[in-house]
């Protein structure tokens, strides 16, 4: 099973990281008395759905984020700020007699739909879904450092940790090892290791180590990996065998934890403005961004390397999510706050037609953004393919 983890892993970070967006702005229109019919887990068909007083609670087929759903003017049966048009199914077979539709035949009073709140109650639940994401990578950073600290890595050559089902694993290698030799060459420190075993992919390789006082041999052959070099860009093969590295821990106390992780989150969050602000005047940095494809293989390779890097990728992706939604892009946080402000500012809601025509707008901006990140995607992954060739 355990070898099956790392494929999770993607499932994990997607779902966590969107689960606790629209977490809060349920938390949100909960609070400022917004009628919500319906929080999900996934997407599609529900596996399981229990209500509990106004809100039926779902977990659905495609376990990848979740939404809230909202009761709108604009639908008084339920429709969504977020999510979709809401069904009638109960509301049509009788359903519960003192619930509100969908649930039962009572209709929404008007003051419970999202457009009757006050403008800074509106604001509240688009904003809480980015203050969750910020919250959710301040809280994986202190976490880290609480337990972790300063994570430093030992110039030793001794294995931490043994992937599943590498070579290291097959050949019989453990956490503990000290590697002594590789092919009757001594080695004085991980550097080492690495370029010995880097320059032999799919060689035998007889390593000696020793372990608990005693030493032994064995033959490992490095796997040939494709490798991109991250200053030059030069791909090549190179041998792994997958052992990873000894860190030191040096926790931190909460005195000095509690502004460290402040200070990570701004800097993750100021890095994200930076490369915003790279796109928009760098057309080639466009290149760069990775969609769906790309954060699924991140994923995998950060579980594999373990609980540390998948845990910073998560908060990574939670900080990405936040300052993402802040642009003011229809359909996006940012840009319902500007819709929301204007109206206010003009003392009427914009016609059903300008809300479309907004809305269209945000669907072609986010569905051409969808289309270059899959491009993205799909030229990395041949261009792997075909280097491995």
């Amino acid at each position: 099973m355990g070898a099956f983890l790392p494929y999770l892993a993607p499932v994990l970070v997607f779902g966590l990281v969107i689960f606790v967006h629209e977490f809060g702005h349920f938390l949100a229109a909960k609070l400022v008395g917004v009628y919500t019919p319906r929080f999900s887990i996934g997407f599609g068909p529900a596996l399981w759905a229990r209500r509990w007083g106004e809100t039926e609670y779902r977990l659905a087929v495609l376990p990848l984020g979740g939404y809230v759903r909202m009761a709108s003017r604009d639908d008084e049966t339920a429709a969504l700020v977020e999510g979709g048009t809401e069904e009638r199914p109960a509301a049509a077979r009788g359903g519960d007699p003192n619930a509100m539709m969908p649930f039962g035949p009572r209709p929404i009073p008007a003051n419970r739909w999202f457009e009757s709140k006050p403008l800074s109650a509106r604001l509240t639940i688009m904003f809480a879904g980015v203050f969750m994401n910020a919250l959710l990578t301040f809280t994986i950073l202190l976490g880290i450092r609480l337990y972790w600290g300063e994570l430093t890595v030992s110039t030793a050559p001794v294995i931490e940790r043994v992937l599943p089902q590498s070579a290291a694993s097959a050949a019989g290698l453990a956490s503990g090892d000290s590697i002594a030799m590789v092919a009757g060459q001594p080695v004085r420190d991980w550097d080492e290791l690495v370029q010995r075993i880097s320059a032999a992919p799919g060689q035998p390789l007889a390593i000696t180590v020793w372990a608990q006082g005693r030493q032994r041999t064995v033959t490992v052959t490095p796997r040939p990996t494709i490798d991109t070099n991250r200053t030059t860009g030069v791909v090549r093969t190179v041998g792994k065998i997958g052992a990873a590295r000894r860190l030191d821990r040096h926790p931190e106390p909460v005195a000095a934890a509690l502004p460290n992780a402040w200070r990570g989150t701004w800097k993750a969050a100021g890095l994200i403005v930076l490369t915003l602000r790279d796109l928009a005047t760098t057309p080639s940095a466009w290149h760069s961004l990775s969609g769906p494809l790309g954060i699924t293989k991140a994923s995998v390779d950060a579980a594999r390397s373990g609980l540390v890097e998948l845990l910073l990728l998560i908060a990574i992706l939670s900080i990405n999510v936040a300052v993402f939604n802040l642009l003011p892009i229809p359909i996006l946080d940012g840009g319902q706050v500007l819709v929301n402000v204007a109206e206010a500012i003009k003392g009427r809601p914009f016609s059903m037609q300008t809300r479309e025509a907004i809305l269209r707008i945000g669907l072609i901006t986010i569905a051409a953004l969808f289309l270059l990140v899959m491009y993205n995607d799909r030229c990395q992954f041949f261009s792997a393919l075909c280097s491995s060739r």
